[in-house]
């Protein structure tokens, strides 16, 4: 069956970096779009990035445009999303999803998330 399963999330201070990856199994990875959403305390679901089938094309939210960066290892069935100059603002937790093919960026099969946390 479809599994995702983050990991890499933390504690880290404004201004910071951090990493955080998704390891994939039960599908073709290779195949799919993939993407992260984000949750934050008391909000709700928000789209941050996803990345085409061979990684070739990247999207991002505007509020993380060129501070995050999205990436694949086809090989290793695994994604990631590299985080810099993080902010308070960027507090939530975060799931990788497999994209349901068409348009849009919804996710059909979610990890169980991550913990990202900026504070000082």
């Amino acid at each position: 069956q479809v599994q995702l399963a983050e990991s890499g999330g933390g504690l880290v201070q404004p201004g910071g970096s951090l990493r955080v990856s998704c390891a994939a199994s039960g599908f073709t990875f290779s195949n799919y779009y993939m993407e992260w959403f984000r949750q934050a305390p008391g909000k709700g679901l928000e789209w941050v990035s996803g990345i085409t089938s061979g990684g070739a094309l990247t999207y991002y939210h505007d509020s993380v445009k060129g501070r995050f960066t999205i990436s694949r290892d086809n090989d290793n069935y695994t994604l990631y999303l590299t985080m810099n100059n993080l902010r308070a603002e960027d507090t939530a937790l975060y799931y990788c999803a497999r994209n349901l093919p068409g348009p849009g960026w919804a996710g059909d099969y979610w990890g169980q998330g991550t913990q990202v946390t900026v504070s000082s």
